[in-house]
């Protein structure tokens, strides 16, 4: 058979219609098509065998594998390479194997809707993913183009934004775009209580109330949005240590002797896709960190709970290291083997023992020896003065 065997086609609500002529070639071709329920039903007179989405989704590229051979169409609702298939298939096959054809995407189809700039809107998903992944990008005059999971994603996005001061947040819901179903529903984020559609596209106008939580997606968040037990690198700090981490899309950070986890969750805030694995050793350290990257929108926040360098054997090589706790040089020396080229290496020291250990590294391998001094404002009876927080001393390194 001539390749490409496989074609991934995107689709929208009025089926057919909305393929261009080669898209509609190829299903028209296809001896197999796989898709959801709710695509299939869009294409009742299709001749060809029908297979519906496997459960679970991974097992979709064996099924794809086991129907090599033969010409197979893989439909996706709207742009199958955003937050859909078409990534996942195309990492698994070689190129030549498929041909993807693209649709116009919902989040195209919205900002058609409302008249937004593409380039002014932050493109999210909720769709098999906590809502609460769309909280960094929360903030005075943002607007949110969010995939959802079913009828109540919009519910649970209304109260996320309220907890935080976004009450008077516009939510507008675009169900069936482009299909003969085609709804708009609107209110607030405040007291929403709304009737929709499993399927639809959520717009979220942000409007900050008075007493709306600011957050940014640069390091350096208050220390007060953390529950933590004072073991925590405090935000000053915590904004220099990001610097040196250097976040990237996708990167991955090991986080050790995570804490509350302050340091890991700034870092997957800080980029898009960026992960992070905490070491730590307590196990409420464990559960409070998890629940900071819930309610800080990283719920993806992965904890070990073990010690250094013990249980790094069996992690995934990072693109950054930070070691906040537990330093020693069996844990940084396992950290630096463990990094791929040009990943970094921060580790921070408040006491004279650990600085002791930063010295001899910084000996022995170079790098960055640096020494910070906070001191924050605070009352001094009627006055104001200066309280000093304790001196950090951090060595940083670039692997080459």
């Amino acid at each position: 058979m001539t390749a490409p065997w496989l074609d991934i086609i995107g689709m929208g609500d009025d089926g057919r219609e909305s393929l261009l002529p080669a898209a509609r070639d190829r299903l028209a071709a296809a001896e197999v098509v796989i898709a959801s329920a709710r695509l299939h039903d869009r294409l009742p007179d299709l001749a060809a065998e029908r297979i519906a989405w496997p459960t679970p989704f991974d097992a979709l590229i064996d099924r794809l594998r086991d129907l090599r051979g033969r010409r197979v169409a893989v439909l996706a609702t709207g742009d199958p390479l955003w937050f859909s298939v078409g990534a996942r298939i195309a990492q698994a096959f070689d190129l030549s194997e498929l041909r993807i054809h693209p649709q116009v995407s919902a989040f195209q189809l919205a900002c058609a809707r409302l008249g937004w700039p593409m380039s002014e809107v932050e493109t999210l998903t909720a769709h098999g993913r906590a809502p609460e992944r769309i909280l960094p990008f929360v903030a005075r005059g943002a607007r949110l183009l969010v995939l959802t999971a079913d009828s109540g994603t919009p519910a649970r996005v209304a109260r996320l934004l309220t907890d935080r001061g976004y009450g008077a947040s516009v939510l507008t819901v675009l169900a069936h775009m482009g299909g003969a179903d085609e709804a708009r529903v609107t209110g607030l984020a405040s007291g929403w209580d709304r009737a929709v559609p499993d399927f639809h596209v959520l717009a979220v106008e942000c409007v900050a109330d008075a007493d709306a939580q600011i957050t940014s997606r640069a390091p350096g968040l208050p220390d007060d949005l953390f529950q933590h037990d004072g073991k925590i690198t405090k935000r000053e700090v915590r904004a220099i240590t990001l610097a040196k981490l250097m976040p990237q899309r996708g990167a991955l950070l090991w986080d050790i002797g995570a804490g509350c986890g302050s340091v890991g969750i700034e870092w997957m805030r800080a980029a898009t896709d960026a992960r992070a694995i905490g070491i730590e050793t307590r196990e409420d350290r464990r559960d409070m960190a998890q629940e900071n990257a819930l309610a800080l929108g990283v719920p993806d926040f992965d904890m070990v709970l073990g010690r250094a360098p013990d249980v790094l054997a069996d992690l995934p090589p990072p693109e950054a290291v930070f070691i906040g706790g537990g330093l020693s040089d069996a844990v940084a020396d396992a950290a630096l083997a463990a990094l791929k080229p040009l990943g970094r290496l921060v580790a921070n020291a408040v006491t004279l023992e650990s600085e002791g250990v930063l010295a001899g590294l910084h000996a022995r391998l170079g790098g960055e020896l640096t020494r910070i001094a906070v001191a924050r404002a605070r009352p001094v009876g009627g006055m104001t003065g200066w309280g000093p927080l304790m001196p950090v001393t951090q060595w940083s390194l670039i692997k080459q």
